[in-house]
Order: structure tokens, then C-alpha cells, then sequence
């Protein structure tokens, strides 16, 4: 039987460069979709709600003569909640609630002090006026994303929550809808795609221009946001997903089998490692996977994925597992190990990290409370977890008393002169007291 998923073992000499390789991973757009974004772009920006339809007619296959049929107001999205089976509204209902209350949690707060010449200096935190949320509409119709994306919104206290969701053939997503009914968003504008970034950045007759624009999507809306990027605010240019397990040999390997399932079922470019230095135990995962992966509904996305950019590591033990850890800083880290707080101080790079064997993954995902868009592709070496403070601005306070600008004014005066920008100078010495 061919090996369902690469095997390294950092003792190797290649092995450095083995998984560099699988690492690697290249989100540029080519250039035939590069012009046709840029194409699409300029479509909306000159001709608005008329390139809207245009464009969702031929990419959506619709059939639609104006954005008034593009548009689903409040009243629809309330009715969507409200028809959906009990099971599925209270799922929805214990996730909404779990992820608001966490993000209260950072919620900042504006702040100031006085200097010792009674100069105040501080910060104010002021929320966004309006923020655009992307939602993937078709076969990769998440809910959750909804909830992640637009509640910390809301309780960062944005005033107005605009969601575009693409219907291909017209199919509409009731659990997606439901999920906006309880995230507090305004208005639902059924276009996707870079049509639907290019309304967000830019508005048109009917979609508000709005100021960051948050969410998933393919390779087209990952470029449509690059492009926009400077117009309007955008979280982040997101990879495939990603899951790193760092396994000490308790957890069972039937229960880390599936905990890289969960993420190598997105799509054959997801990213699923465990790394571990008991070789027994390796071995029993591997042969969890063997067995388990035929078994599974997205078994050939899973099976493809494994393949090309999964992995089992062997290390040396646990110091060696944390450096490793820190090298590839995941999207998603599951540490199951016996005593996982001992571990978190050393992760200085990761968008989430999952503490001991009960805690998976998949969880964080949908309900634990933590919001779910997380940075890829390594840049959780300098990047963060989407949240409150992505929805608001800090500006800084200054206000001087008679004595603090006198003082600072000699400061500036000096400064200012030696850069020879002698304005600077003069406005600041205008001040200083005789």
C-alpha cells in the first residue's frame, strides 16, 4: 500500500530541506487572474450595480435584472432563524452567545494622564463606521464564519454590518442567513466573488462603501482584497488551512487521526502535521490514518491532501517538538501532551493554540468562544487572531497647558531646527513662554 501521508524524522540529513518544501506554499495569483480582477475592478467602480449584475448573472449563472434582487433584508434573515429545526437553532444560538461573550472580553478602553507640567496625553478607541463581511456561498457555505467574522464586529460597536454571500444556480444557504440574523448584521447583498470586494471598496447605487472588509474566499476575492487594499482595510490574505498536533503518545491515535482529518477535509491544499518522538505511537497513527481515511465522506480531498502536504514528524522529544512549533508558527496548534500549560510559554508562534487531548480542534472552529479566522501560512510570526480591536482605530490625545508646551516647545524648537524645517520650529517656539 502506497504511504497515505509523508513521513520525516529530523535525524535525516535532508530533513531541513524536506520540509521546507512542504511547507512552501505560494497564494500569488498568476497573472490571467491577476487582469481579470483588475478587470472586474474597474467594471464596478465605473458602472456599479449595472457590472453587479452583470457579473452574477454570468459567474453565478442567475438570472436577475437589478440589484433589488440581490438584496435580503432584515425581515428574511430574522424568518431564516426562526424556520430553522430546534437542534440547529440552538447550536447556533450557544455559538453565537459563546463567541460574543469571549470578545467582550477585548473589548479596549480609551485612556489618558496628565504629564508633570499638566499636559494631557492618551488614547481614544473609536469603532469603525461601517465593515463589509465575505461570506463563501455554494458547496463551501459556512455559518460559523458568519458568527466569527461579524460579532466581534458588533460588539466592537460598529454601527452598520453589510454581508455579501455569492448564491450560485440561486441556491441560498438558510443556516448562513440565520447565522447573520443572530450576528446583528444590517444587510445581506447576495454577490460574490471580486464583483462583490470591488462594491464593498468602492460602493455603488445600492451597496454602501464600506471601511475594512473581513472574510474568506478563493482565489479571486484573495486578490480583489489585495488589489483594494489602501481604499479600504482588510484582515488578512489567507492560505489553506492548517493544523499542527504535537502528540506525547497518550491521546488516542484514532481521536489525532481524525483531529488532521478535520482540517485536510477543506480542500486538497490544507495543511495537517503531528509531530511526536515515540515511534511506537507513530506508527499507530499512521496506521489510524490508513484505516480511517477511506472511511471518510471527503476521503479523496482528505487522501490528496495527507499526500501533498501532510506529515508525520519524528523529533528528538518535547524541546526539539517545541522549536519545531515556533519554526513552522500553524494556524491551528493542538498540544496534546499531559501537561499542556507547561508548554504555552514556549509557543511564541501560533494563531490558536488547543490545550490537552479533550480539546480539539474542530471545536474552536464552531463554538469554544476564540474566533476561528486565524493567520496562515506562517504569518502567525506576526500576525493575529481576528478580533475586537480589527474593527476599531486608536487616535491619540494631546492637549498641552501654557507650561507643557513652553517645555516641549524648547524640545521641538531644537529638533524641528536641525532638520531645517524651520516652520516646525517657529510654531513651536511661538509658544514658549518668556
Amino acid at each position: 500500500m502506497d504511504t497515505l501521508i509523508n513521513r520525516l524524522d529530523s535525524r535525516d540529513t535532508d530533513f531541513t530541506a524536506r520540509l521546507d518544501r512542504l511547507l512552501s506554499w505560494e497564494g500569488v495569483s498568476d497573472a490571467e487572474v491577476q487582469h481579470r480582477v483588475t478587470d472586474i475592478l474597474a467594471r464596478v467602480k465605473q458602472e456599479g450595480d449595472a457590472a453587479l449584475v452583470e457579473f452574477s448573472n454570468r459567474f453565478d449563472r442567475l438570472n436577475v435584472s437589478s440589484m433589488a434582487e440581490l438584496v435580503i433584508g432584515a425581515e428574511r434573515l430574522a424568518q431564516a432563524y426562526a424556520d430553522l429545526p430546534a437542534d440547529q437553532r440552538e447550536a447556533l444560538a450557544v455559538a453565537a452567545e459563546r463567541v460574543r461573550v469571549y470578545h467582550e472580553h477585548q473589548k479596549p478602553e480609551s485612556w489618558s494622564f496628565k504629564d508633570e507640567h499638566g499636559s494631557l496625553l492618551g488614547q481614544k478607541v473609536t469603532p469603525l463606521d461601517r465593515a463589509g463581511i465575505y461570506v463563501p456561498g455554494g458547496k463551501a457555505a459556512y455559518p460559523s464564519s458568519v458568527l466569527m467574522n461579524a460579532i466581534p464586529a458588533h460588539v466592537a460597536g460598529v454601527r452598520e454590518i453589510i454581508m455579501v454571500v455569492p448564491t450560485p444556480d440561486g441556491v441560498v444557504n438558510e443556516l448562513v442567513l440565520a447565522a447573520a440574523h443572530l450576528a446583528g448584521i444590517d444587510r445581506v447583498f447576495t454577490i460574490g466573488g471580486a464583483q462583490a470586494v470591488a462594491a464593498l471598496a468602492y460602493g455603488t447605487e445600492t451597496v454602501p462603501r464600506v471601511d475594512k472588509i473581513v472574510g474568506p474566499g478563493n482565489i479571486y476575492v484573495a486578490t480583489a482584497k489585495r488589489a483594494v487594499f489602501g481604499q479600504v482595510g482588510i484582515d488578512m490574505i489567507a492560505g489553506p488551512s492548517e493544523i499542527l498536533v504535537v502528540s506525547d503518545g497518550v491521546t488516542d491515535p484514532d481521536w489525532l487521526a481524525m483531529d488532521l482529518f478535520s482540517q485536510a477535509e477543506h480542500d486538497e491544499d490544507a495543511q495537517a502535521i503531528l509531530i511526536g518522538w515515540d515511534d511506537e505511537h507513530l506508527a499507530a497513527v499512521e496506521a489510524s490514518i490508513e484505516r480511517l481515511a477511506p472511511t471518510m465522506e471527503r476521503a479523496e480531498i482528505i487522501l490528496t491532501s495527507l499526500r501533498e502536504r501532510g506529515a508525520l514528524i519524528r523529533v528528538s522529544g518535547p524541546e526539539q517538538a517545541l522549536e519545531l512549533t515556533n519554526r513552522i508558527a500553524p494556524e491551528h496548534l493542538e498540544l496534546s501532551v499531559a501537561n499542556p500549560e507547561e508548554w504555552v510559554e514556549g509557543v511564541r508562534h501560533a494563531g490558536a493554540i488547543f490545550m490537552g487531548s479533550h480539546t480539539s480542534e474542530a471545536l474552536g472552529d464552531y463554538c469554544a468562544g476564540p474566533n476561528h479566522v486565524l493567520p496562515t501560512s506562517g504569518t502567525a510570526r506576526f500576525s493575529s487572531p481576528l478580533g475586537v480591536y480589527d474593527f476599531q482605530k486608536r487616535s491619540s490625545l494631546i492637549q498641552c497647558s501654557p507650561e507643557g508646551a513652553s517645555v516641549l516647545g524648547r524640545t521641538a524648537s531644537v529638533l524641528a531646527r536641525g532638520e531645517s524645517l524651520t516652520a516646525h520650529a517657529r510654531s513651536a517656539e511661538n509658544r514658549i513662554l518668556d
